[in-house]
């Protein structure tokens, strides 16, 4: 169980909604810093509320 708000917290967030590599350059999430992890998360969420 990763803390919440860690790399490990969003990145397990987005595999469990069907999301494993980046969109665009198709590379697993692993290797990006958390920022960027983040910002898929948060741009998922997004989604999810519209």
């Amino acid at each position: 169980m990763a803390f919440k708000g860690s790399k490990g917290w969003y990145i397990q967030k987005l595999k469990e909604s069907g999301i494993s590599k980046h969109p665009v350059e198709l590379r697993k999430l692993e290797l990006y810093k958390t920022y960027i992890v983040r910002n898929l998360y948060l741009e998922l969420i997004n989604k999810e509320n519209k």
